[in-house]
């Protein structure tokens, strides 16, 4: 590790010194430096190549966890441990989680109407479970609100919707564009806190109208609406909160770029991967069966 600090920084300052200070022969240095790369360190170089790649391509917000899902999307056994000490070795660092506590309102639940989801955030079958929520999002021109319905099935945003207010119109115009994606006819879970924009009259006579099943959490528990959480979460991370919108549109702008060119794909690579292995272990029983 010593030599490989001298080696990175052997531009900036002398080799003679660094060896001093870190306490190494200078020949031991240029013994080491003239060596053969082993294999591992062959191989090292050749995920450090694909790293910066996705570090770059996250617009630099992805950590070791993210680093090592993705990696092992595309078939690599790299251990968390020598991923994050490749990082470290690059500089390479995800964005920490920035906590705000606020109040939000919350509106008395139907009596017809219960938790359906019960904190069981997987899907078997891609429209069979949703949940919405809203975020709010700073510009110098006041609050834009976000209005998002996720598939659990595939985790991508298939319904979105952003205005100045947040009122039932946001809300009904996401979950109607996730209408419009819906392959079936099928009653879907919509699952959401106990906003006002959810339990008015208005939002729950749209849900009957369209075989959407209301699903709502109970009073004081956040976890019950976990999966919604969670999207915001990252999209406050990765993004919203490295930046500084002038305008609402900037911002607009932004979210977009993120739902639609980052986010999605990325849920979209992960099914396709997902399918492919069940494919494989499907065909692999047949054969042993």
């Amino acid at each position: 590790m010593k030599y490989q600090t001298i080696q990175r920084c052997r531009g900036a300052y002398p080799v003679q010194l660094m060896c001093r200070c870190l306490k190494v022969s200078r020949s031991g240095f240029h013994a080491w430096e003239q060596r053969p790369r082993s294999a591992r360190a062959i191989d090292n170089a050749r995920l450090l190549v694909r790293m910066r790649a996705l570090h770059e391509g996250s617009d630099g917000v992805m950590g070791m966890p993210r680093m090592h899902e993705e990696l092992g999307y595309e078939g690599e056994t790299a251990s968390p441990n020598r991923i994050a000490r490749l990082m470290a070795c690059e500089g390479l660092h995800g964005v920490p989680h920035r906590r705000a506590w606020r109040k939000k309102k919350s509106g008395v639940r139907p009596d017809t109407v219960r938790n359906h989801l019960e904190r069981d955030f997987a899907a078997n079958e891609p429209d069979t479970k949703w949940v919405t929520d809203i975020t709010y999002i700073r510009t110098a021109e006041g609050w834009l609100y976000l209005c998002v319905v996720l598939d659990l099935y595939s985790k991508r945003v298939i319904g979105w919707a952003m205005a100045d207010i947040q009122d039932r119109q946001l809300v009904l115009k996401a979950v109607l564009m996730a209408l419009w994606q819906r392959s079936s006819k099928e009653p879907v879970i919509l699952h959401s806190d106990r906003g006002t924009q959810f339990t008015s009259a208005e939002y729950q006579q749209f849900l009957q109208g369209h075989q959407l099943v209301c699903s709502m959490s109970a009073v004081g528990h956040c976890g019950d609406n976990a999966a919604a959480e969670g999207f915001f979460g990252l999209l406050k991370r990765e993004r919203v909160n490295r930046r500084r919108y002038r305008t609402r549109d900037e911002a607009r702008s932004d979210v977009f770029d993120y739902i639609e060119c980052f986010h999605n794909p990325r849920m979209q690579r992960r099914l396709d991967a997902r399918d492919q292995e069940y494919v494989a272990l499907t065909q692999l029983s047949a054969k042993t069966g």
